[in-house]
């Protein structure tokens, strides 16, 4: 169905339908009667009514038009390869959608096929008018219908209000569902991973090294701590580079630059933000790891150029913008009578930032270093060409490690079976970083509300 044309379908009769109940709303007013609501609700309460039902018509062929169209061209083969099961009667099915598109098939096409190609786009024709037919006819019914119901005292506003309310409910639902059901995908397949391998082993293991082969099911070992260990490393590297350039970047800025250096200078360092990690992967590999390498060799430190230190530092850079764009943003909302005040008491600027906005500024500096390890801990991409992919316990941060987001990217790739445990482990992997980040949140939402209480 030709997306364009249902979009501007849809876009007509919300306007339409919205200019016929204002219009309506508007003749009772210079009629003399009071209304109960203004004419925007009544405009917005017939859009609601024509285009809900026409929604249900485009819904309904979204959900069942295939199973349909599948039926149809079944209905059109002959009945020795209607007959045919499995891979056989797809492979009929998707020669005759390729032959209907236009573009043709390799080899030659048999008559019955060419047919119910022919048959498949009358088919296609009639269903997308009838469908356009009928979302249309509908929504002109629920138009009319709304129209007659514009009164005066018809309390538009509370419907109109009434139908935000369920559309916010039902994107909270949503919102909701999909966590639930992301643990539950993951912590389905973690048990499953884990009636292969013991969970003490897995989460106290100090050894990494699943060898991908046939013989044995539980053939490898899966120890968590080097991945662990890897992955804490490179964030606390990173966080070491990023909170204090990018809280002191906030300060300056909101508190010493000029309007017109901070209007210059903050959209260049949010243009940090913008860049695809793949680019701050080759940037790490190319320049800054070879870059940490001679500057070690200069001071006689082995520091290798894929290691911790180089992930650390260029994903460090990469999320200076989170920090100090949010924390920006949430000291230039503490109020200026605080500030004022403490300026006033004879406290230098200095002493006002450190003792007054800082703190008061806290829970949002809090959530912006929040949402940094958060993105710290599940980047993938800077690691994968940067870290080194050596899964060992080391406390050199001059050597390569891997992380959890690295070993899910190996385990998963290629040709996989996913009843195996060399591929179930990716999921118990996937389990264990979303444990952290609750945690870390779990954490943050502790410290926001203690300083609260404190301060409020």
């Amino acid at each position: 169905m030709n997306t364009a044309l249902v979009a501007a379908l849809l876009l007509v009769l919300l306007g339409f339908a919205y200019q016929m109940g204002w219009s309506r709303s508007r003749s009772l007013v210079t009629g003399g009667s009071k209304l109960h609501s203004r004419p925007s609700y009544h405009g917005s309460l017939a859009a609601i009514w024509a285009l809900l039902p026409a929604l249900l018509i485009l819904g309904l062929w979204a959900l069942f038009g295939t199973t349909a169209t599948r039926a149809y061209i079944i209905a059109q083969l002959p009945p020795e390869v209607a007959s045919l099961t499995g891979a056989d009667i797809e492979g009929a099915i998707a020669r005759i959608r390729q032959i209907e598109t236009g573009f043709g098939v390799l080899g030659e096409t048999a008559p019955w096929e060419n047919a119910a190609a022919q048959a498949l786009r009358e088919f296609r024709l009639l269903t997308y008018a009838v469908v356009l037919a009928a979302a249309a006819g509908t929504g002109a019914l629920g138009l009319f219908m709304a129209r007659r119901r514009i009164t005066a005292r018809l309390r538009a506003r509370n419907e109109v209000e009434g139908v935000v309310r369920v559309l916010l409910i039902g994107c909270s639902v949503v919102a909701i569902l999909t966590t639930v059901g992301i643990v539950a995908s993951l912590l389905s397949e973690a048990i499953r991973f884990f009636t292969f391998v013991s969970p003490v082993d897995f989460f106290f293991g100090t050894v990494w090294n699943p060898r991908f082969s046939t013989v044995g099911a539980g053939t490898g070992d899966y120890g968590l701590l080097p991945l662990l260990w890897g992955t804490l490393m490179v964030a606390t590297i990173a966080m070491i580079v990023a909170l204090p350039i990018g809280l002191m970047t906030a300060i300056y800025l909101s508190q010493y630059a000029p309007p017109r250096v901070r209007s210059t200078v903050k959209p260049i360092v949010e243009v940090l933000a913008g860049i695809p990690t793949i680019v701050y992967g080759f940037f790490a590999l190319v320049t800054v790891g070879p870059f940490l390498a001679a500057i070690g060799n200069t001071l006689g430190i082995d520091i290798r150029a894929t290691s911790a230190l180089t992930a650390g530092v260029v994903m460090g850079i990469m999320i200076i913008p989170f920090i100090s764009s949010l924390s920006d943003d949430v000291i230039r909302q503490v109020p200026r009578a605080m500030r004022d005040g403490s300026l006033g008491l004879g406290a230098t600027q200095s002493e006002t930032i450190k003792r007054v906005i800082l703190p008061a500024a806290l829970p949002g500096i809090v959530g912006a270093f929040l949402l940094a390890v958060s993105r710290a801990i599940g980047e993938t991409m800077i690691v994968v060409l940067a870290a080194g992919n050596s899964p060992y316990l080391r406390l050199n941060p001059g050597e390569p490690v891997s992380t959890v987001t690295v070993t899910i990217v190996n385990q998963l790739t290629g040709d996989t079976d996913f009843a195996s445990p060399q591929s179930l482990v990716a999921f118990a992997l996937g389990l264990t970083l979303f444990a952290m980040t609750l945690v870390l949140n779990v954490v943050a939402l502790y410290i926001v509300r203690r300083y609260r209480e404190q301060y409020e």
